[in-house]
C-alpha cells in the first residue's frame, strides 16, 4: 500500500507515492533526490537531518513523510538564491571555517536558520544552547558560533540570500 504525498520543498511543489512508514529523510534523500539532507544516527541524536518543516526546525528521521502532506520543507539546498549565491548563514560557515569533514554542516546551517529567524541576534550562550541538538565530531563548535555571530550581523545589516 502507498498513499500520495503532496508537498512543497524549497519553493517547488512536489507529490510523490510512498509507503506509510517510509522516513522523511528518506524521502528527502531518495524519492526527492535532495541528498544535501544528512542521515546521521536514525535516532534524533545528531541533527545531520535538520530541515526546516513550515518554517521549524526538525529532525527529519524522527517524522514519516506521510507526515508532512500538504506542507513545506526547505532544506539546504533550498537556501542558496536562485542566481547561485549563497545564504549569508552558508558563506559564514565557509569564511569563519566552521566545518571541516562537513558532514553535520547543512544540518548546522539550517539549526542556524530556524534560529536567527526566531532570534536574529542571539548571544554566544544562546547559539550554543540553539545548535545543542546538532552534533559536530570535527569542530569544536567554536567556529561554529562564530559562523552563527557573523551570519547573524550579515543578516542584519542587508546580507544577500534567502531568508
Amino acid at each position: 500500500m502507498t498513499l500520495k504525498v503532496k508537498v512543497r520543498v524549497n519553493g517547488k511543489e512536489s507529490t510523490k507515492e510512498v509507503e506509510p512508514r517510509l522516513l522523511l529523510v528518506h524521502f528527502i534523500r531518495d524519492a526527492l533526490g535532495l541528498t544535501g539532507t544528512h542521515v546521521g544516527c536514525d535516532t534524533t541524536n545528531c541533527g545531520a537531518c535538520t530541515i526546516l518543516l513550515d518554517g521549524k526546525s526538525v529532525k527529519s528521521c524522527t517524522m514519516f513523510a506521510v507526515q508532512v502532506d500538504g506542507r513545506e520543507i526547505m532544506t539546504i539546498e533550498g537556501m542558496q538564491a536562485a542566481d547561485g549565491e549563497l545564504h549569508p548563514i552558508q558563506k559564514a560557515f565557509w569564511e569563519n571555517h566552521g566545518l571541516q569533514c562537513g558532514y553535520c554542516t547543512p544540518g548546522m546551517v539550517m539549526q542556524a536558520a530556524w534560529l536567527l529567524r526566531e532570534n536574529p541576534n542571539p548571544t554566544e550562550q544562546e547559539i550554543r544552547l540553539g545548535i545543542s541538538g546538532n552534533l559536530c565530531r570535527c569542530t569544536g563548535y567554536q567556529n561554529i558560533v562564530k559562523s552563527v555571530q557573523e551570519a547573524a550581523k550579515a543578516m542584519q545589516t542587508g546580507g544577500k540570500g534567502r531568508r
